[in-house]
């Protein structure tokens, strides 16, 4: 069972280094700045628009390498070169510093939504970079955005946008699972490199956790849901409200492991991993292998028709999750959801010829055709954010003195 770990880290270590050059030598816009991320399978832009949310990702993800291997200049280089791509081009001055969706190559608005995800991946990758760098204007553009997330997510100001909710609030309002679970990520991000905001970071990091249990964690029907009226009511009605995307579940199930482990919480730990199994369990393709995208509560038709797809990024979570649940418990059970989903994404998301991963699958395994490596929603992020964490991770387990006595079979199933 060493072998086999040992095996894996290998191949992990070999996929980080393949991901990384394909997008260093294929994503750079060495015009304009920042990076395009609508890639074909070779690696060869079939669209010019660029992702707000992947540029801010992406300075993350180059600023950890860094933060991880030391400093290289291509690291440091492309993440600047976004990060000054957004400063200049994907803030919405004129309406109070909300950012784009996505912009042209040359930095045009083309697309403002409701949400404030680009302004969590922007001050994601401005804190990252500043904890390699010390450029102090970095965190603060980062503390900055991160306040503008939390006033509006609890209501606080209005949105300067005047987008408003999705649904008219009369007729229907709720809550989302992904404002409480991205905030604590970015949470946990800022306070590594900003110990002076310490007690703020550890308050909203404690209502994030309140929150995901609250309302969205339903133990008695075995799953947490997407969306929930506005004191968590189960709205069965309709089928947003019957949701469950598995790979969600579980990002946000390493998340509270990570928080977790900083607070020596015991019950929090366990409280997680029932989340965590919930979600695998019921997101797992019995028939083909690989998690299902959407799944819904009730066993009905969900409404999104990629239901049943396979998505890079849940699996991404899934090794990652399962990895750390092993960690932090030495139980047989996570490595196996690990081997088991590693072993699925080499045999069908993986791509040796021309590196990185495919994005989307068919139910089946098969890529879509034409197939891609990059999209306004695929880009450096979960995978490589994925191999780092998992080449951490398999470093600290294999060099465990104690690593033998955890990877034992059960008593019972000793002949």
């Amino acid at each position: 069972m060493i072998k086999k770990l040992e095996q894996a880290h290998q191949w992990i270590e070999e996929e980080l280094d393949s991901c990384i050059s394909f997008w260093l030598d294929h994503a750079q816009d060495l015009v304009y700045g920042g990076v395009y991320t609508c890639l074909d399978r070779e690696g060869k832009v079939f669209s010019t628009d660029k992702s707000v949310w992947m540029q801010g990702r992406c300075a993350w993800t180059f600023s950890k390498m860094c933060a991880q291997y030391g400093v290289k200049d291509e690291w440091l280089k492309i993440a600047e070169s976004c990060l000054e791509f957004m400063e200049e081009y994907c803030i919405n001055r004129e309406l109070g510093d909300r950012m784009y969706f996505t912009v042209t190559e040359d930095g045009r608005p083309l697309r403002q939504r409701r949400y404030c995800f680009s302004e969590s991946f922007y001050a994601m990758g401005n804190a990252e970079y500043y904890g390699v760098t010390g450029k102090q204007e970095h965190l603060l553009r980062a503390r900055v955005a991160y306040d503008l997330i939390w006033d509006l997510n609890q209501g606080l100001i209005d949105d300067p946008t005047g987008l408003g909710p999705k649904t008219i609030v009369t007729t229907r309002s709720g809550r989302s699972l992904a404002d409480p679970m991205i905030y604590l990520n970015l949470t946990s991000i800022l306070r590594k490199v900003d110990p002076q905001w310490g007690e703020k970071y550890d308050e909203r990091a404690r209502q994030c956790v309140s929150d995901i249990f609250m309302y969205f964690r339903k133990t008695d029907m075995n799953c947490t849901l997407e969306m929930v009226g506005p004191n968590g009511e189960f709205m069965q009605e309709f089928t947003a409200g019957r949701t469950v995307n598995p790979g969600h579940d579980i990002e946000c199930s390493w998340f509270l492991l990570e928080e977790a482990k900083r607070l020596q919480d015991e019950e929090l730990r366990d409280r997680t991993l029932s989340l965590f199994i919930d979600a695998a369990e019921g997101g797992w393709d019995k028939e083909y292998g690989g998690l299902l995208y959407f799944v819904d509560c009730l066993g009905r038709p969900p409404e999104a028709y990629e239901h049943d797809m396979k998505l890079w990024w849940p699996h991404n979570e899934m090794i990652i999750a399962s990895l750390m649940a092993y960690r932090d418990t030495g139980e047989t059970q996570y490595l196996d959801w690990f081997h088991k989903t590693l072993t699925y994404c080499q045999t069908f998301f993986s791509d040796p010829e021309y590196g990185e991963w495919y994005g989307y699958l068919r139910r089946d395994g098969q890529p879509t055709q034409p197939p891609c490596k990059g999209s306004t929603f695929k880009g450096p992020f979960h995978l490589p954010r994925m191999l780092l964490m998992a080449d951490e991770m398999l470093r600290e387990i294999l060099s465990d003195p104690n690593i033998n006595t955890k990877l034992k079979p059960p008593e019972s199933l000793v002949i």
